[in-house]
């Protein structure tokens, strides 16, 4: 698994920016993926309310808060790979 922490990011064209911005598609994924995870009986990795069952609300408040462990990487010719 890949840190989660924000840092200068090198994109395909020479832009550096300072924290992670995911597409929509990209977002879709990780929070399908990380909801998955949670509805197999994964640990939740924030604190959350008493009364959010939903696997998926879940993902989206984590990757809101930024502690779904999964990231996007880039590669130099605008393709996209995931974690390998």
């Amino acid at each position: 698994m890949v840190s989660t922490v924000s840092s200068a990011i090198n994109y395909p064209f020479g832009e550096v920016m300072a924290e992670r911005k995911y597409s929509r598609y990209e977002k879709a994924r990780i929070v399908g993926a990380r909801a998955l995870q949670i509805s197999m009986g994964a640990p939740i990795l924030i604190e959350i309310h008493e009364n959010i069952f939903d696997p998926l609300r879940i993902a989206l408040y984590e990757f809101d808060n930024d502690a779904i462990p999964m990231t996007v990487k880039r590669i130099k010719d605008g393709t996209i790979r995931g974690n390998e």
